[in-house]
């Protein structure tokens, strides 16, 4: 198949020109982690067939994959041609092909975004305070609240003593019942900088009387300073009163007013579904729980905060439209992380007049997904029976390596998708080979490509991993036996409880140098109010 050619020239213009484009950086994430473009956004070979119907909604918007010579990139793009995308290219000499143009390259993960914070820092000096000092004033008995914006599983990890979970969206509808002294001041702290500087500035933005510093760097910081962190806590903010959610709402109308976020009702969601010509993506910004009790047809679960730090993960057309809602919290969910949006340059609205009796759908977001391969498949138990009597059985298991680590089908064998063919030299060869994975059905698309490399019989584990734990049957945990190095996944240097000082201190050296970095890329059309 012979498949376009895109040029730096090419991108850059689309960007600079705020024109639809889906720049995918296709390699797994570790090396996508190491360097890519600033708007390249990670959807790896091994999930195009699971993710690009959520995260590219439309088939004709211009898609240009990217990789760095392993040849990713021209077969993702034949995938993506096969699932129906009219206007695939790939871009000309990776990411050699980049630089060489001239082009900045960025380390890490959610990289627009730390950049984006680093840059609001810059231009509007959010007042924080070091690790040190946040300590003394906990220790001294001071009137502070710290509050702790980060996912509550990572909260739950490791957070600072006397740290309430409040997830950032949630903080302008929270905090006033958390600390309604005025006088209280408040510490807002992630694990590193970014979700800090946009949850402090996020409450000076809205109006909120206190006293409002970012702890300085985060758990990141606090441990640099020789402090210790909690474990296992599990402190969660609490519902409002209708007062309280009342004059939140009109502090977080006022700031996405100002930042220029447009209005919708539903009346538009059905002519923007339909439109040919323009990426829409629909997210509800409540808590996964709220969402899961009942929403809106379409809308996919994507917590406030998590959107503004995580944005390129589930929107990687830049250029898209984006309509948020918040139907049970005064839309104060919805408007505050619009008004981040609009500033990162999101073409950004906020539906409003939602009722109760609109929110027709209830349980988890399901990803829209194309027709899956048939493969002959199995029962868990039957999988059991096998495994205890049979050595000519092997299970393979294509889950995330942290999904796998955490547990998994005794004795199966962790693999990546995109380097099935050098897996299959580290697995024994037996007559047949049951494949596993979660999602379920990623372990068809896998099933498929391995019955191209080997005679044996090939079957896959009838509704993947859960399926097995729901049948009660055990699991092994930890990195067992390791077909393929774990590159899906690059460790950020802000995770667990057991990281290096050194890779903490660079990582905040980077996050210093990414204004500069922005300068130098010149195509983010960031702004602050």
């Amino acid at each position: 198949m012979t498949i376009q050619t895109k040029n730096y020239a090419f991108v850059r213009n689309k960007l600079l020109n705020k024109e639809e484009i889906a720049l995918l950086d296709v390699r797994e994430e570790d090396p996508h982690a190491q360097e890519h473009p600033l708007f390249a956004a990670n959807l790896p070979i091994s999930r195009v067939e699971v993710d690009a119907y959520a995260k590219l909604p439309k088939k004709n918007v211009p898609i240009v994959t990217l990789d760095d010579g392993e040849g990713f990139a021209k077969l993702a793009a034949e995938r993506l041609i096969h699932l129906g995308y009219s206007d695939v290219s790939v871009f000309d000499g990776g990411v050699k092909g980049w630089k060489a143009s001239g082009g900045e390259v960025f380390k890490d993960v959610n990289v627009p975004s730390k950049s984006f914070g680093e840059f609001v820092e810059s231009k509007r000096h959010t007042p924080s305070l070091s690790a040190q000092e946040v300590k003394q004033l906990i220790d001294s008995k001071e009137d502070v609240v710290v509050v702790d914006v980060r996912r509550f599983d990572e909260y739950n990890t490791m957070s600072i003593p006397t740290g309430i979970s409040v997830p950032g969206a949630e903080l302008v509808l929270r905090l006033p019942e958390l600390a309604p002294n005025p006088k209280t001041k408040v510490i807002v702290n992630c694990a590193g900088r970014t979700r800090s500087i946009i949850g402090t500035q996020s409450l000076i933005n809205a109006g909120i009387p206190n006293e409002v510093n970012a702890l300085r760097n985060g758990t990141i910081g606090w441990t640099l300073a020789g402090q210790e962190l909690d474990k296992g806590q599990s402190r969660k903010f609490q519902e409002v009163s209708d007062d309280t959610k009342n004059e939140a709402a009109v502090r977080a109308r006022s700031v996405a007013d100002r930042a220029g976020v447009k209005r919708a009702t539903l009346n538009d969601l059905h002519p923007w579904k339909a439109q040919s010509d323009r990426t829409t993506y629909f997210f509800d910004t409540r808590t996964p729980e709220e969402y899961e009790t009942g929403h809106l047809p379409g809308f996919r679960s994507v917590p406030g905060g998590q959107l503004v730090q995580e944005t390129e993960m589930v929107a990687p057309v830049r250029g898209a439209r984006v309509v948020l809602v918040d139907p049970s919290g005064g839309g104060v969910r919805a408007n505050m992380p619009a008004s981040w949006l609009a500033q990162m340059a999101w073409d950004v609205y906020v539906l409003d007049d939602v009722h109760p009796s609109n929110l027709t759908e209830t349980g988890m977001w399901k990803a829209p997904l194309p027709t899956l391969p048939t493969i002959d498949s199995i029962d868990a138990v039957t999988v059991s029976t096998w495994l205890k009597s049979d050595s000519n059985t092997i299970v393979i298991d294509f889950s995330t390596h942290a999904n796998y680590v955490k547990g998994h089908v005794p004795g199966s064998w962790y693999a990546l998708r995109s380097q099935l063919a050098e897996a299959m030299k580290n697995i024994p060869e037996v007559d047949r080979y049951v494949i596993t994975s979660s999602p379920s059905e990623l372990s068809l698309f896998a099933a498929q490509e391995l019955q191209k490399l080997t005679d044996a019989e090939v079957l896959v584990l009838e509704g993947g991993n859960a399926v097995w734990v729901k049948a009660g049957l055990e699991l092994e945990k930890g990195p067992c036996h390791l077909a393929s190095p774990p590159l899906d996944r690059y460790k950020r240097p802000y995770e667990g409880t057991s990281v290096d000082p050194a890779a903490m201190q660079a990582y905040l050296d980077w996050e210093f140098g990414l204004v500069e970095q922005l300068g130098k890329d010149g195509t983010h059309h960031f702004w602050v109010l």
